[in-house]
C-alpha cells in the first residue's frame, strides 16, 4: 500500500501519529492490521520535503526515493528473507553471499545488520532534516541484535527517528519496549474491512495477479470475501494475502467445512494446504472450540460450522493439550518433513481432541 492507498483505518492512525512528538515508536498488534504499511507511511512522511498532516506528498524527490527503495536517509532493518521478498536492497557482501549460495537468507534480523543501522545513524544526513530506521518484524531480533540497538534507540544522534513494528510485542526485550512510545494498532470494523478487501480484490483481479490457477474464475464473490475475512479473524491484510497469492478460492471453499471434516478425521480437507497453513487453520479451530466451551463467541468460524462443544473437563484438558502440540508444531512447520504424513498426523490429532467430551 502506497501513501495514497493506505486503508482508511491506517490513514487515521498516521494522522494521529504525525501530530505527536517522539523519536522512537513501537507499533504493535496481531498480524494483518498493517503495521509495516503504517510504519513505512510514517517514515515516508518524516522524510518528505513537503509533508502535510495527512502524510507525505507522494511527488517530491524524497517520496520517489522511498518508492524506488533508494533513499539514503532510510535504513530498513528487516530479515533477509523479507528484504528479498519486498525488494529492499541488501548490503553488497550479503547479496554476494546469497548469490553464490554460500548460505540461505536469514529469517532473523542479524546482529551485523543492526550494527550497520547504528553506523547509519552516525552519518550526516543526505537530504532533508531527519534520518529514519525502520525495524520489522521487531520480534525477529534476537537478544544480541536487540541489545546492539539499545543505546542508540535511547539516545539517537542528531535528528534520527526509529519505528519498530511488531506482530508479537511480548517477544521483545522489556528494555526495547521501554525505550519506545507505544501505539496499539486499531482493529477495523468488519464492514469497513470487508469494503476495503472488496476494493483490493477487484484491483488485484483487474491486474491479473501472478500465475492465476486455471480454476480462478474472476472477481471473488462477496460471500467468499466474508468467509476469508472471518477466517482471518477480521484482519483485512491477512485476508488480502490469500487473494494476492491466488489462494482465495481454495480457502473460501474449504473453510466452512473444515471443522466437521476434522471431527470425521478427513485429511483430504487439508490436502491442498501446506503444513504451515494447516497448523494455522487448526490453531484457529482450537481457539474457537475452546471459546464456545467457555461461553464466548467464536472468532474464525461461524458457530453453526463448529462441532458441538460439550463442557466436560476431559474435553477442556484435551483442547489444552492439543493447543500446546499445535504451538510446538508451528515452530517446525517449514522443516522438510513429509507433508502428506504430517497432514495425516495433524488430522488424526484434531479428531481426537474434537471428539473429547
Amino acid at each position: 500500500m502506497g501513501a495514497q492507498t493506505l486503508a482508511p483505518w491506517l490513514q487515521t492512525q498516521l494522522k494521529s501519529l504525525l501530530s505527536q512528538r517522539g523519536h522512537a515508536w513501537l507499533l504493535s498488534g496481531p498480524s494483518g492490521l498493517g503495521q509495516f504499511e503504517l510504519a513505512l507511511a510514517l517514515a515516508r512522511a518524516w522524510l518528505c520535503e513537503a509533508p502535510s498532516e495527512q502524510g507525505a506528498c507522494g511527488v517530491c524527490g524524497s517520496c520517489h526515493a522511498v518508492a524506488v527503495h533508494t533513499h539514503a536517509d532510510l535504513c530498513m532493518l528487516l530479515p533477509e528473507t523479507l528484504s528479498l521478498a519486498l525488494g529492499w536492497p541488501l548490503d553488497e557482501k550479503t547479496q554476494d553471499d546469497l548469490d553464490s549460495k554460500k548460505r540461505k537468507p536469514s529469517k532473523e534480523i542479524k546482529v551485523d545488520a543492526a550494527r550497520e543501522a547504528v553506523t547509519f545513524t552516525q552519518f550526516t544526513r543526505s537530504r532533508g532534516t531527519t534520518k529514519v530506521v525502520l525495524v520489522f518484524p521487531a520480534e525477529r531480533m534476537n537478544g544480541i541484535t536487540a541489545n546492539t540497538l539499545l543505546k542508540t534507540l535511547e539516545e539517537p544522534p542528531g535528528a534520527v527517528k526509529f519505528i519498530l513494528a511488531t506482530e508479537a510485542a511480548h517477544q521483545l526485550l522489556p528494555t526495547i519496549r521501554s525505550r519506545c512510545l507505544g501505539h496499539t494498532m486499531h482493529w477495523p470494523g468488519f464492514d469497513e474491512g470487508l469494503a476495503w478487501l472488496q476494493a483490493q480484490s477487484e484491483a488485484h483481479d483487474d491486474t491479473g495477479g501472478d500465475k492465476k490457477p486455471a480454476k480462478h474464475t474472476g472477481a471473488i464473490a462477496q460471500k467468499d470475501l466474508q468467509t476469508l475475512l472471518t477466517a482471518a479473524g477480521g484482519r483485512p491484510a491477512d485476508a488480502l494475502g490469500w487473494v494476492q497469492s491466488n489462494q482465495a478460492d481454495q480457502i473460501a471453499q474449504n473453510w466452512q467445512a473444515l471443522p466437521k471434516a476434522m471431527l470425521r478425521g478427513d485429511a483430504g480437507a487439508l490436502a491442498e494446504w501446506s503444513p504451515a497453513q494447516a497448523i494455522d487453520a487448526l490453531q484457529k479451530l482450537c481457539h474457537d472450540v475452546w471459546a464456545m466451551k467457555t461461553g464466548a463467541q467464536p472468532r474464525f468460524f461461524s458457530r453453526e460450522d463448529l462441532p458441538f462443544a460439550a463442557t466436560g473437563q476431559t474435553g477442556m484438558y484435551a483442547l489444552a493439550a492439543w493447543s500446546k502440540e499445535l504451538a510446538n508444531a508451528a515452530r517446525t512447520a517449514e522443516h522438510p518433513f513429509n507433508a502428506g504424513l504430517m497432514l495425516e498426523s495433524l488430522t488424526s490429532r484434531a479428531k481426537l481432541a474434537l471428539a473429547s467430551k
